[in-house]
Formats: C-alpha cells, sequence, structure tokens
C-alpha cells in the first residue's frame, strides 16, 4: 500500500493506493497519527480512487482517526472510492459514519460547509 498526504486549507487529505490491510494499517496509523499531531488539520479527507482493498484492520485505522477528528470538533469524508471498494464501503455501513462522495472538490465543499466565516 501507498498513499500520500497533503492539505488543502485545515483540510488533511489523504490518498490511498493499493491495499490497506494488516500488513500496513500499523504504517498509516503512525503516520496519520504524526500528522494530527501537528494541528493543522481539522477535518480529514481520504482520496480512496486507487485503494483496491481494505480489510478489517483498514477499517479500524480509519475509525479510529474518525474518532479523534470527531472529538476535536472536525468531519471526516472519503471521495472517489475505487469500484471494488464501494460495495465493501456500504456492506459495512462506513457510509453512515465517513460520508463519500463522488470527486474531491465536492467533499472538500462538504467538509467545509459548516464553518463559520471569520471577519
Amino acid at each position: 500500500m501507498g498513499f500520500s498526504t497533503r492539505y488543502r486549507g485545515n483540510i488533511l487529505v489523504v490518498s490511498l493506493a493499493g491495499e490497506l490491510d494488516h500488513h500496513t494499517a500499523n504504517d498509516l496509523r503512525h503516520a496519520l497519527e504524526k500528522e494530527l499531531d501537528k494541528d493543522i488539520a481539522r477535518h480529514i479527507l481520504l482520496n480512496l480512487s486507487e485503494l483496491t482493498f481494505m480489510d478489517s484492520s483498514g477499517i479500524g485505522v480509519l475509525l479510529g482517526r474518525y474518532r479523534r477528528i470527531s472529538a476535536q470538533g472536525g468531519k471526516m469524508a472519503a471521495c472517489s472510492l475505487h469500484p471494488h471498494l464501494e460495495r465493501l464501503y456500504d456492506l459495512v455501513a462506513l457510509s453512515k459514519i465517513i460520508p463519500a462522495f463522488p470527486s474531491e472538490d465536492l467533499a472538500v465543499g462538504e467538509l467545509k460547509k459548516d464553518e463559520v466565516r471569520q471577519p
């Protein structure tokens, strides 16, 4: 599995590729915790366009980061689900917790939607 992180304002965008399983979940967990410890991210956006497989370990990593970002008042979303993941995402009801959007721009717009505008 490969992944990269970048920021769109206060949104940590995490692009995942390959397989997120028990072999790779800890690497992702540690990298995301390190990013979240920087206190830059208010929200997390998962770009799943290149992620072809995810097992329960991967789901656990995502849910753990969801709990952390939610406790800090932020939101989490996913976008561009790879066709292989769409069924799993719905089957385990992730869409009820971490909503999925067809594109990154739509997801970013939704994450920023409720933010209070500063003068």
